[in-house]
């Protein structure tokens, strides 16, 4: 209907980023081995041949808009940690929880399993245990053959703190 294509893909990834229920990406994410949900997001804008990025970006339900800003506003592609977090506080989003008690439900499984020689308790085998992997790619196409792409994440679940997959890394994770 005549949106940008990088400005439709952020729309629509953010649907599943704003789901509580989606333990893939944003808020609801499956968090660190610390129980901190960190995310990850690029972007390209095919009509402008640019991009952007964030990684390991805490408390802030919608990575997606926060690598459209650095492709928009700097001659950056990739911000990470607390420097994500900054840039994405000095355009007005607020720092949240981004747990959900779901997500913290299933990291408190995974943590009372992490040996048999630790000193939590062990959470019965026959237990199902949450998927560790899950990410969003959108791709769009207008009728002029304008394109742009977005791939958000929480990553790989229960990870180290800090670890970025190939997600925000502009054209590895897209």
């Amino acid at each position: 209907q005549g949106t940008d294509t990088l400005d439709a893909a952020v729309e629509g990834v953010k649907i599943q980023e704003l789901d509580p229920k989606d333990d893939s990406v944003g808020y609801g994410g499956l968090p660190n081995a610390d129980g901190v949900v960190q995310l990850d997001c690029s972007c390209m804008h095919g009509p402008t041949r640019r991009a952007g990025a964030v990684g390991a970006l805490e408390g802030i339900k919608t990575p997606s808009e926060v690598a459209r800003l650095v492709l928009k506003y700097t001659n950056h592609i990739l911000l990470v940690g607390e420097g994500a977090k900054k840039f994405a506080l000095s355009y007005g989003f607020k720092e949240e929880d981004l747990l959900t008690p779901q997500s913290r439900e299933l990291w408190l499984k995974w943590r009372a399993n992490r040996g048999r020689n630790d000193d939590w308790l062990d959470v019965p085998e026959t237990e199902k245990m949450a998927r560790v992997t899950g990410t969003i790619n959108m791709n769009v196409v207008n009728a002029q053959g304008d394109i742009s792409s977005v791939t958000t994440t929480s990553g790989l679940a229960w990870k180290i703190p800090g670890r970025a997959g190939d997600s925000p890394i502009v054209g590895a994770g897209q």
